[in-house]
Parts: structure tokens; sequence; C-alpha cells
């Protein structure tokens, strides 16, 4: 048995007004850029004691009120190695926290639920900590409507800092390199523990004695030097002691870590890490920190003691290429204790399990997170979403706003007309244009998209099969808007090509034949007799041409559209508006 924080909550902390979070064994946190993803962890880092770096910054503000302290509440409960939640606490657990910290839930399970209230103290000039074991757990917002933070709950004030329940943070700058450095890096400390009995160290240093002489007398440039400096001898009082020394290598054991350097290389070739990139830098530094935990949970182990670390880890991806991330991943899964990990990384994303992913996003002026609930699906529903989002569509966990079609036409075309509209790089607004493959396979994203709260629209043709598919997988999602909210259907009966042709593009469309058909041409007998065939076509030729090769025409059709200077399609129009207010909306918040 162990042990799990399985729910954080937090008032006042930076941008996190009031949220709350279910966490896992390993929980990978995803969401766009300043979401409240290094804020959560931070706050997990008050909350398990060391609240130094606190400031006035640090209080939550909005543009119409700031708040004057931070409430961290964290709620541990008991679990099988399985990680199913235990009904209580294992013998050395509960002798650790003793009977006036473990309360009964309304479930009747064991939790400790522990609240940490940050304040500032006038007198001192300082942020102060107190913790408190709360006298229940109580819903995030009860019938009442009473958030958790504004019921009376308060219980004793405790001291609540245990070695068996070490908090490791581990930020995106991590470095090997800074770590030799510091004797309080987790490097520092493991060298820190090196243990050799008398007879080793005087063995060791007799060797290295042996050593240092070898390496000067062979070599007739240091003898020279030795034999130079000893001309101390003629002017300095030496006569109880040997003159100078030259020591290549380090001569007392106790000296091992001014010394120490890490080597690594392949195929016969090693370099010292300054001759390595950040990449391979920050590798060794999370797995430095793998050995650490490995050394106190083998202590641990042998003293048959409770032990169960906490890490925090921002990017684990930091400078590493796509394979490298997702072996990183599995090493990180593979150290004892909980970990929370936040990335930007779609492979970390395609690493992890479905239900381990919390998704952070603004709305509203609040952060809230969200996460999905793999309980409501069944093993084909979940395996869809693993096969169509997670594992090929990772980039959509960091999008503002998700748009998606059912042909190659609008994958391709729309992101070109979205440049045009909103004289930026959608990529930069951080809309994405998926397109699904078939009017069948909306319902994954839209599972994703609305429990995770991804803002999400959906541009569809509007034959009458295609319309009845995408409303029924619309209301199979439970998707908690309005279907004209998210849906933006062509006119009634059209595909994306019909849709353009009663626009009125038609000549537009046979620009963008001609650009593809053109080049083939042999001669130029040949290319004029093919302007004139196209510039002849008819409303279903067009049509047929472009069906026969969608990817090829779609960009350029968007293109020939845009220097027509017309104004752009009416539903294109629409679509754009709506993204217009959803990012305006996030903009706001941010």
């Amino acid at each position: 048995m162990s042990i799990l924080i399985k729910t954080v909550r937090i008032k006042g902390f930076r941008g996190l007004e009031n949220i709350e979070v279910d966490l896992e064994q390993v929980t990978v946190l995803t969401g766009m850029n300043n979401s409240g993803k290094t804020s959560f962890l931070k706050a997990i880092q008050i909350a398990l004691g060391n609240s130094q770096f606190i400031t006035n910054d640090d209080l939550y503000i909005s543009n119409n009120h700031s708040l004057n302290k931070i409430i961290v509440d964290i709620c541990i409960k008991p679990i099988y190695k399985n990680g199913e939640i235990h009904d209580k606490f294992s013998e050395s657990w509960e002798s650790l926290f003793t009977e006036n910290k473990i309360r009964i839930n309304y479930e009747d399970k064991a939790i400790v639920p522990l609240r940490t209230i940050i304040t500032y103290d006038e007198t001192k000039a300082t942020y102060k900590s107190k913790r408190y074991i709360l006298n229940n757990w109580p819903d995030f917002k009860n019938e009442n409507q009473e958030h958790w933070y504004e019921i009376e709950n308060d219980g004793d004030d405790v001291f609540f800092n245990y070695d068996e329940m070490p908090f490791f943070y581990i930020n995106a700058q991590r470095d090997i390199l800074e770590d030799i450095k510091l004797k309080n890096s987790h490097l520092g400390k493991i060298i820190s523990k090196i243990k050799y009995t008398n007879e080793d160290i005087k063995i060791i240093e007799q060797q290295i004695e042996e050593l240092n002489k070898q390496a000067v007398e062979g070599s007739p440039i240091l003898s020279k030097l030795i034999s130079t400096l000893n001309e101390l001898n003629s002017t300095m009082d030496s006569s109880k002691g040997e003159g100078v020394e030259l020591a290549l290598f380090t001569k007392k054991v106790r000296d091992f870590s001014k010394g120490l350097s890490i080597n690594y290389g392949d195929q016969g070739d090693s370099f010292p890490m300054e001759y390595h990139g950040m990449g391979t830098r920050s590798w060794s530094s999370l797995l430095t920190l793998k050995a650490f935990i490995n050394l106190l949970n083998e202590n641990a182990e042998s003293k048959s003691a409770s032990f169960f670390p906490i890490l925090a880890i921002e990017e684990p991806e930091s400078h590493l290429h796509p394979n490298a991330q997702k072996k990183l991943y599995s090493q990180i899964n593979s150290i004892e204790g909980q970990k929370i990990i936040s990335t930007h990384s779609p492979y970390i994303v395609a690493s992890c399990e479905l239900y381990q992913l919390r998704n952070f996003y603004k709305n509203d002026n609040s952060v809230g997170c969200g996460a999905i609930n793999t309980k409501e699906l069944n093993d084909e529903e979940i395996r869809k979403i693993e096969r169509q989002v997670i594992n090929t569509r990772g980039e959509l966990f960091f999008s503002k706003v998700i748009v998606l079609s059912e042909g190659e036409t609008e994958e391709q075309a729309l992101p070109i007309f979205a440049k045009e509209h909103f004289n930026r790089n959608p990529i930069e607004l951080g809309i994405n244009f998926v397109g699904v493959g078939g009017h069948g396979t909306y319902l994954p994203f839209l599972r994703v998209a609305e429990n995770l709260k991804i803002p999400l629209f959906i541009f569809s043709d509007a034959e009458k099969d295609t319309k009845n598919s995408v409303i029924k997988q619309f209301k199979d999602s439970g998707y908690s808007k309005k279907e004209d909210e998210v849906i933006i259907f062509l006119t009634e009966g059209n595909n994306f090509e019909k849709e353009l042709l009663n626009d009125g593009f038609a000549e537009e469309m046979k620009k963008a034949i001609t650009k593809v058909e053109i080049p083939k041409c042999s001669n130029t007998k040949h290319e004029q007799a093919k302007q004139k065939e196209i510039a002849n076509y008819d409303n279903q030729r067009i049509l047929e041409k472009i069906k026969g090769n969608k990817t090829k025409f779609a960009p350029i059709l968007a293109e020939t559209i845009i220097e027509s200077q017309k104004k752009l399609p009416a539903k294109i129009i629409d679509l754009f508006e709506k993204i217009e207010t959803t990012l305006r909306r996030n903009d706001t918040n941010e």
C-alpha cells in the first residue's frame, strides 16, 4: 500500500483564482503558455513546505480585485499498488500521520486534508504560512453555492513536513553542469553520501599517490617543472616537509567531489559534459534525480520505513528530439512516487495514458482544468480517441481553437484563408485546422475538446447524410454548447467546392485548374488549346476536375481566390468571426 495526493485546490495564487485538480500517480499537464501549469506546480510546492519564494507578485490580481492571501488545500488518500483508492492507511502511514491528522470522509474512507494559508506579516515585512488539518473535505461548491474556501473548516494548526514525503521541483532550465557545482543539488547529495571504510580509504589514497608519482616521473615536462618549483626550498623553510608536489589526481577521498566530471559518448569516443548540448545535459540532470530517489527508496526499504516522493517536473522534453522525449518519459514514469509533469510535447502526451491528462485553460477571467473521464467511455471509444486524436494529433492539446473539417480541400485551404483574414499565420494565433478524414469520425475529437475545455468548431458539408451524421455525433458527445455555436454548415446540399461555385468563384476555380494543367502541356500550341478548353468548362466539369485531385488543387484554389481580391466566401467569414470572438475572449483573460 502507498499514498497519493489525490486532489489539489488553490485560491489566490498568481493567475489561479479558484481551481481544483484531481491527480493520478502520473499526471501530465497540458495547455497553452501562461495557462497556469507552472503556477499549479509551485502551489503544490507551497503546500509541501517551501513558501520562501513568495512575493507580492504571487498574489492573485484581476482587473476588478486582488486577494490578500493564498490558500492551498491538498487531500492525501491511501491507495493500493494499482492506484485504486483504499479505505484506510497502512499501519506505517497511519503511525506517521497519527490519528489527529486522519479524517473519515463521506464515503467512509480515510483521508488527510491539509490546508496551507499564506498571509503577509506587516511587522516582519515577510510572508508567513500556517498549516491546518481540516475538519473535513467539503465539496468544491455546495448546494448553497458556497465554495470550499468559504466554509468554516479550519482545524488545528499543525506541523507538517515529513522526510517520508519529500517534494522535488525540477524546472525547465536544469543542467548537469550546474548540478556538479552545487553541493545541494541531487547529484551533490548523492556524492555526499559516498562512504568508504578506513581500510578502503587507505588503499585508494595509496593508489592515487602512486598514480600521481608515475604521471610526473613519466613526463619530462612535468619532471622539469617539479625540479624547478623545488627551488622554493632555498627561500622557504621546508626542512620538515617534502617540498613541492604535483597532484594531477585528487589526493584525498574526501575531495573526490571537487574534481568530479561526467563524460559521455558512444562508438568508443567519450567527451566531457561541457562538450555536449543542452539536451544531453538536461536529460542527465533528470537521471541524477532518479538515481537520488532510488537511493532514498533503497534506504527506506532497508529500514522498512514509509517513503513517497512527489516530483513536479517542468518540460522534460526540453532540448530533446521526439524519440528521446518518449524514452525520458518512460524513465520518469518508472521513478518511485507521484509524478506531475507539465509539457508542451505532443510526444509526451502520446506516451501517457488518457486518464492521466489534465488540460489547463483560460475562460471568463479564470483558469480551469479539464480531464477526460475514461470511466464514462468503453474500451473502443477510448481506443478511437487514442488512435485518432492522441497518437496523431497531439498538437491539439496546445491549441487556443480547433477547427475540424471533413475533406482535404478544407484542411489545406482554410489555413490560407485564415492567414488572409487575420493577417497572421493561424499557428501563431493558436488555431489548428484538422481534417478528420470523413464525416463519421468527429466524435473522438468532440469528446476530447469538450472534456479538456478546448474551444472547437466544425466546418461541415451540408449534404443530407453528412449533416445527419455530424449532428448525431455532436449530440452523442454531450457537448456543452449549442449546435449552432459550434457547427458551421455550408448551404443545404453543398460540399466545399459547390459552395465556392454558388458564391461566384467559378472563374477563380478555372484559373486554379489552369495553373495545375498548363505545366503539363508539351508546347505552346498544346497550352493554348488547354486554356481554351478550361475556359469553356461548365460547373459540372469544374467539380469533376477538382474532385480528381483535391490535395493538389486546394492550396492553389485558395491562393487564386485571395488574388482575386474578392470578399472571402460567406460561410468561411462566419467561421472566422466565431473564432475571432473566442480568441478575443481568451486574450482578454490573459
